[in-house]
């Protein structure tokens, strides 16, 4: 089916009490085995790429992908700018197809993010396409913007947030960081219902990857609707190739051990997305 937007998925998991999985894609092979692993599952998917990966390749490249794959799978698909730097790279990412988009100005302060967030929002709006703010900072590292820790979201600046921007959803921060985690992350999974408690929108949640199931489990109960993974799936990938080519160091043929690389990430999606409540959630 053609790609979709994040807005009906979405809405389904916040009222039947999962979440939908969001995977970053580098390449042609991690959205082919994202979709792959979904569609096993009968999963809606949504693919998502940053600003770095689209220095790598491009929104043109990147939507071409996603765009083919959906329209050879029956699994609902959608794209998704992820921590959207700038308005005109949500301009960018809507001329080429994308069907969400998120403007992160998270590391601004709270006027300011409100002035971005609600301008991304307004031209958004004129094309129906959903947009995610962030509020409460994430810690680690997500492309070029750095965070010595995490900056947990305030329940009313929540509320206050999403009624002067209109975003469709929001990323909070309860203690979650991008990256590869030192040790086990110490979460404030509370904070994920005071914040519900406050605000009627989809609520999402960074930097997952290294997060136990029991935590994820525990948030998407109390109100989170989106996960986002990436570095599991690198890591899958970068594992996959290692693996491959040390049963066969003669190998040449990419094919061979980008094979292996896809069957190790469909692995970690099935089990994310299994995790999250969201198989046979597909309509």
């Amino acid at each position: 089916m053609p790609l979709v937007t994040v807005k009906e998925m979405m809405l389904s998991a916040q009222s039947g009490g999962y979440a939908v999985c969001a995977f970053n894609v580098e390449n042609m092979e991690i959205a082919q085995a994202a979709i792959m692993a979904a569609e096993e599952l009968h999963a809606p998917v949504i693919l998502q790429t940053t600003p770095s990966t689209l220095k790598y390749g491009s929104t043109d490249l990147y939507f071409a992908i996603a765009n083919a794959l959906a329209k050879n799978t029956s699994i609902p698909v959608a794209l998704h700018l992820d921590h959207g730097n700038s308005v005109g790279l949500c301009i960018k990412a809507l001329r080429c197809g994308y069907t969400s988009v998120m403007i992160d100005g998270s590391h601004q302060p709270f006027e300011e993010n409100i002035t971005l967030t609600k301008k991304a929002v307004e031209l958004c709006q004129a094309v129906d396409i959903p947009v995610e703010g962030e509020l409460g900072k994430v810690g680690g590292k997500e492309d070029d913007v750095a965070s010595d820790g995490p900056g947990y979201t305030d329940p009313d600046e929540a509320a206050e947030f999403v009624s002067r921007t209109g975003v469709f959803s929001l990323a909070i921060g309860i203690g979650t960081s991008h990256g590869v985690y030192a040790g086990p992350p110490i979460l404030d999974i509370e904070r994920v219902s005071r914040i519900a408690a406050k605000v009627s929108v989809p609520l999402v949640l960074h930097g997952t990857s290294g997060v136990s199931d029991e935590d994820v489990r525990e948030c998407v109960g109390r109100g989170i609707c989106k996960v986002n993974y990436a570095t599991d799936l690198r890591m899958a990938f970068s594992d996959g190739i290692k693996r491959a080519l040390k049963a066969k160091p003669e190998a040449f043929d990419p094919k061979e051990y980008l094979s292996e690389a896809k069957r190790g990430v469909s692995e970690v999606v099935k089990l994310r997305i299994r995790n999250c409540g969201g198989d046979g959630k597909a309509v």
